[in-house]
């Protein structure tokens, strides 16, 4: 019989896992007298039940220790075994070479260096891509191990040691700096936060975030440790612990990059600073308030660098993009945009100012942050220290001959009411307001206390909007719901006309009886997405024209379930149907529609 290559053996894992956990797993197992044939089908029974791995069950039921297993699995991969915990100490050059983030995520250790050769301690073995990219960053050939889970966490304890030596040297170093030159508390902060291994952390910190493509970073100090945590795609996500003698040094670097005051502990600061690399230009945002265990920091991450979407690529689907449009070309009045913070709204009013921004108008806009430059819009930032706010603003804009003006939210009585008059008096006005829904936000105008014929003469149109994590198209699967879930549904949505709509908007060809007859898609998780099944964002939208009809709803003070009714009457599509229509497309998933749309 001829033995499997390594390529080979590699490709069978790669393929069908299952040859590997419940096919030579067995033979193995048996052959050493770990487990019977019985016991073992009993085994493989239970774990199809639970739907639970085989050999997390075989640990679990402690039927074989977690190490041996590992070791029988690298003798299939044709790979050495390597236990961290044999290791007394890490070189900490060589650990850093792989940041904690990056070992974290993909779970790999560089536990030692021989000449221009790296050891990797990997989960994964096969995880070429992983491999590559250690080898482009550290120019050096990767020699991978396979490690068991508690041998990788023994390891990822080694970057909270290293750094937690390394930071006492720098307090040590800088008590005796201080007995023989006494310094006071902001020199010392200054001398620490220029240090290497502070700087290195930051530096790890900025670069992964980038990487990951997250849109915040979260510094948390805690009683004991400080955590950080990226936002991506919406969610927020652990990335590492670090030890809590490094708070005041971390705290202090990112101050000094962002020109805050570094020797202010009991106040909020807010500043900015960016990075520029060739393939990217990052601008961050920085939030600095003090907590009851010290300072909390939140960096927002823009990407200067990226390029305007149309509103296709944001999602719009044809009736909704023809509508804006229709609305937005118009030679005077208002298009409000509403959802919550972090909707994506700001990203939206962008979108329509590019697609506006032409050499015979003049766009001027008042913002609170400016978020985006715009090659060729006159952008005004909020200061109400100064005095200079929203309304304060817009009307000084108003003396600039604008065509067309952005208002980054509509927060007040004053603002709401320079907004409408603008509209009224021959101007586009683009602006956001926070209500849960489109309809919602022509009664906020009225609680506001603007008066109902100015709301129905001025706003064009309104749209709801939220944002949904998108399917990863590299592991994106098939399925179909089940009648006991659609019945759920039924309690919360009215899936009749969600069916209508479905072929009225030629989603489908025929006419569906129930959603079983369709077919959904979510992502099974994999390497391009962190195993979270989802990769990137994409909106999901409702458009309400402000029709002749709605002008009349608006006059007699009609409350939001009226106007949204006669909306729907009149061909508007609901958030949570645009989100139905975009899962049956295969772009985002159910379950993130209903977690995004539930007002």
């Amino acid at each position: 019989m001829k033995l499997a290559s390594l390529s080979e053996k590699k490709q069978i894992l790669k393929s069908n896992k299952k040859v590997l956990d419940e096919g030579t797993l067995k033979k193995s197992l048996v052959a050493k007298k770990v487990i019977s044939s019985k016991a073992w089908e009993e085994l493989v029974s239970e774990a199809h039940a639970k739907k639970q791995n085989v050999a997390s069950l075989l640990i679990d039921k402690k039927i074989v220790e977690e190490e041996k297993l590992s070791q029988i699995t690298a003798g299939f991969l044709d790979v050495q075994y390597v236990d961290l915990k044999d290791i007394a100490q890490i070189p900490k050059e060589v650990l850093f070479l792989v940041p904690e983030p990056i070992a974290r995520r993909y779970g790999v250790i560089a536990f030692a260096k021989e000449k221009d050769k790296l050891n990797l301690a990997m989960i994964d073995p096969d995880d070429l891509q992983t491999r590559e990219a250690i080898k482009k960053k550290t120019d050096l050939q990767v020699a991978p191990f396979l490690t068991s889970k508690s041998s990788l966490e023994w390891g990822l304890k080694q970057y909270h040691t290293s750094l937690e030596a390394e930071f006492a040297k720098i307090i040590s170093r800088q008590e005796k700096d201080d007995k023989k030159e006494p310094k006071n508390v902001t020199q010392k902060l200054q001398e620490m936060a220029e240090e290497i291994p502070v700087v290195r952390v930051v530096d790890t910190l900025l670069e992964y975030a980038i990487f990951e493509k997250a849109s915040d970073i979260h510094i948390e100090p805690q009683e004991k440790e400080v955590m950080v945590r990226y936002r991506i795609d919406g969610v927020l996500h652990d990335v590492m612990t670090l030890p809590k003698v490094i708070q005041p040094a971390l705290i202090a670097r990112i101050k000094v990059i962002s020109n805050l005051k570094i020797d202010e502990h009991r106040l909020p600061q807010d500043g900015r600073f960016k990075i520029e690399k060739d393939n990217y230009k990052i601008s961050f945002r920085i939030s600095v308030i003090p907590i009851f265990d010290g300072e909390k920091v939140v960096m927002r991450l823009l990407d200067e660098s990226a390029r305007a979407m149309t509103l296709e690529e944001l999602g719009f689907i044809a009736r909704n993009y023809e509508t804006i449009m229709r609305n937005v070309k118009k030679p005077h009045g208002a298009l409000l945009v509403t959802g919550p913070t972090g909707s994506g709204k700001s990203t939206t009013l962008y979108t329509i100012i590019s697609l506006l921004n032409t050499k015979g108008v003049n766009i001027s806009t008042i913002e609170d942050p400016i978020e985006y430059r715009v090659m060729g819009v006159n952008q005004m930032q909020v200061n109400p220290k100064i005095g200079l706010t929203f309304a304060m603003g817009l009307r000084a804009l108003l003396r600039q001959d604008p065509n067309i003006i952005m208002i980054g939210e509509i927060r007040d009585a004053e603002t709401a009411e320079e907004a409408v008059h603008a509209a009224l008096t021959g101007h586009i006005v683009l602006s956001t307001l926070h209500t849960n829904n489109a309809a919602g936000a022509l009664p906020r105008l009225l609680d506001i206390g603007v008066e109902p014929y100015l709301i129905a003469s001025t706003i064009n149109a309104v749209v709801g909007q939220r944002l949904t994590r998108q399917v990863c198209q590299e592991c994106k699967e098939e399925y179909h719901v089940d009648e006991e879930f659609e019945e759920s549904l039924k309690q919360q949505y009215n899936i009749e006309s969600l069916l209508g709509i479905l072929k009225r908007e030629k989603v489908v060809e025929t006419k569906i009886k129930s959603l079983a007859d369709l077919t959904f898609y979510k992502g099974r998780g994999c390497d391009k997405c962190g195993s979270t099944g989802y990769k990137g964002r994409m909106g999901i939208y409702e458009v309400l024209e402000v029709s002749p009809a709605i002008q009349d709803l608006i006059l007699k003070h009609a409350p939001t379930s009226q106007i949204q009714d006669k909306a729907i009457e009149q061909g508007m599509i609901l958030m949570w149907q645009d989100g139905f229509i975009k899962s049956i497309q295969g772009k985002t998933t159910i379950e993130e529609v209903l977690r995004v749309s539930k007002e």
